[in-house]
């Protein structure tokens, strides 16, 4: 008679599940600049690992092909030996009863595309492209290339002011990037082979929080040149470039629409989440570095034109944003109540707080101006507020934090429905929006499974008030009259930040990429500064005078990474005040600690430069 038998807790499948759980963590950190073959070898070798033996394309070719891809990596490898690569990984993605042989086979065909220039250089040089070669992986990570472990150590040294200054050295706005940055810093830190990232925004926030960055002076600014600058647009990129250049010693004039500078930092981000007080800290220390004036309430290309400014300027820097909401081409967009969520942040930037007092809110979109705008009209005395998305929550390009913290605060995801029709009735104001369910079909060009259309009814989700966060617009028009060139509104330009077939013009942040992060348009801001004083006919540089400190012994102990809470859900969600709770002393020395300065223990020591 058979016997059957449950699992034992200590099976060796439960004990297998821990080493890949280590595993998964070596990959999350592999460290930034390492060749792409070296990456693509070591999967083969993984998938070498995984094979049942069953079936002789999976078994055998694999081993084979991991082989082959070792003589290109050591310099072995010719022509022939990529033709060989080609055929067998064809045979293997054709012949493999499963995804442990085919998907492998896949990924090669798809690295010798991706990677054609890295193939080449190991079949012709023998050798890496000059390119490839391990970085520090937080300053890497980090766009505006910021000595992270430097200020890590000076928080841990109780030195808040010259871990701000260390800061300042990249990236002139401390406390915003404390507050708000989305960290990507941490995606590859080395402390995940151990436990888990560093909490990095969460110190710097600690640091700010202890030493206002407008508490901290701004080193003195290098002897006037004489030349002029002008800076359209006071957001996170003008502002950087505009510092940068002060302290070349260069005169720079601030254009601004608004009536105040910050760009989104102020008009986008709600004060829950970026208190205005604060920011004007970072502005503050902006504009002590002197050689700045600020001309408000500037709209550039109708107020003035565009041609004078540059007339009277050595250079011109263009950072103005993506500063419109995208309308939504369904049927009843025109309906009274329906608004632009974006245009809704920026009224409430300006102190005009819509009242939704009693009524239903649907916010339509996933990215985090929708959270902002729903958390916003939860603030604004909303009776209940609805996300429509039109795809999966997975999907959302929102911060996982925003949405989570929008869920608890009460607000409800309606995913995998498309908006279709918005309801009016006879007085045009609208009173639902029709939307069709969806279901996830193949994978886009963007990584994100496309949403298809479900064989299922539509159904209508009554509302009083529809907000509308599907991308933003930029204002881009005078600047095309201008001569400057975009696709869609996005302005040309090279990685120099340079205009193309412009002289002296240059361009950067959201209005160059679209819609993205403050810490990339602080890094685009940081390059153009540096790239305008070299077409000036300079080569400033300006050494920080503080210094990382001297590197400890790395705590090798699993510790539990400090995360920063906020205040409860039911509390924080009836005002704007900021959500954040501050980081204890205790918590913020033993995240410190955590640091493993991989500047010093790391490949740093062997690193002689590092890009902008």
């Amino acid at each position: 008679m058979a016997k059957f038998y449950l699992q034992p807790e200590e099976s060796y499948d439960t004990k297998i599940g821990v080493l890949i759980n280590k595993f998964i963590s070596k990959v999350q950190s592999f460290p930034p600049g390492t060749c792409p073959l070296v990456v693509q070898y070591a999967s083969l070798r993984a998938s070498m690992s995984q094979t049942c033996g069953k079936c002789v394309p999976c078994r055998d070719g694999i081993p084979h092909l991991s082989f082959l891809l070792r003589d290109v990596l050591a310099g072995e490898g010719d022509e022939t030996t990529m033709k060989k690569i080609r055929e067998l990984a064809e045979m293997i993605r054709d012949g493999s009863d499963c995804a442990i042989g085919y998907q492998p086979a896949f990924e090669i065909l798809d690295s010798i595309e991706e990677f054609k220039e890295e193939y080449e250089s190991h079949i012709k040089n023998k050798s890496c492209a000059p390119v490839v070669g391990q970085r520090i992986p937080c300053i890497n990570m980090c766009p505006a290339h910021v000595d992270i472990p430097g200020y890590i150590a000076h928080i841990a040294d109780g030195n808040y002011a010259d871990a701000v200054n260390l800061i300042r050295k990249d990236n002139p706005l401390p406390t915003a990037c404390g507050l708000v940055c989305e960290h990507p810093c941490e995606e590859r830190c080395r402390r995940l082979l151990i436990d888990d990232a560093i909490n990095i925004r969460g110190l710097k926030k600690y640091a700010v929080d202890h030493a206002a960055a407008d508490s901290v002076k701004v080193p003195a600014p290098l002897p006037d040149t004489g030349r002029k600058v002008a800076v359209i647009g006071g957001g996170p990129a003008g502002l950087t470039c505009a510092y940068f250049l002060a302290q070349m010693g260069h005169r720079v004039t601030i254009y601004e629409r608004q009536k105040a500078l910050g760009g989104m930092l102020r008009y986008g981000i709600p004060n829950y989440r970026f208190p205005k007080d604060r920011l004007d800290q970072d502005l503050h220390a902006v504009l002590s570095a002197g050689n700045i004036e600020v001309k408000y309430g500037v709209m550039v290309g109708e107020d003035i034109d565009i041609n004078e400014i540059r007339k009277k300027h050595d250079a011109m820097f263009v950072g103005i944003g993506a500063q419109k909401g995208k309308t939504l081409l369904v049927k009843g967009s025109d309906a009274n109540n329906v608004f632009s969520a974006v245009e809704m942040l920026d009224g409430i930037g300006n102190d005009i707080i819509p009242d939704y007092t009693d009524k239903v809110v649907v916010v339509i979109g996933g990215g985090n101006v929708a959270m902002d705008a729903a958390r916003s009209a939860v603030r604004c005395k909303a009776k209940d507020v609805r996300i429509v998305y039109r795809r999966r929550q997975d999907d959302m390009t929102a911060l996982h934090t925003e949405i989570e913290a929008a869920i608890m605060e009460g607000i409800e995801l309606i995913t995998l429905a498309a908006p279709e029709a918005i309801e009016v009735d006879e007085n045009n104001n609208c009173i639902g929006l029709t939307v069709q369910p969806q279901m996830t079909g193949p994978y886009d060009h963007g990584g994100r499974p496309s949403p298809v259309k479900a064989n299922k009814p539509p159904f209508t989700i009554a509302c009083d008030v529809i907000l509308i966060a599907v991308g933003q617009d930029i204002i881009s028009q005078p600047f095309e009259d201008f001569g400057m060139v975009a696709n869609r509104g996005v302005f040309k330009s090279d990685l120099t930040t340079s205009v193309p077939n412009m002289e002296g013009v240059f361009v950067g942040g959201d209005c160059a990429t679209g819609p993205s992060t403050a810490i990339k348009a602080i890094a685009a801001g940081k390059v153009a500064a540096h790239n305008i004083d070299e077409y000036l006919g300079y080569h400033h540089e300006f050494p920080c005078e503080t210094k990382a400190p001297t590197p400890k012994a790395n705590v090798r102990v699993q510790i539990g990474r400090a995360n920063i809470t906020e205040r409860p859900a039911y509390i924080r969600k009836c005002d704007f005040e900021h959500v954040e709770n501050p980081f204890t002393y205790e918590e913020a020395m033993q995240e410190a600690q955590r640091c493993l300065r991989c500047d010093h223990f790391g490949c740093g020591v062997l690193q002689g430069g590092r890009d902008l």
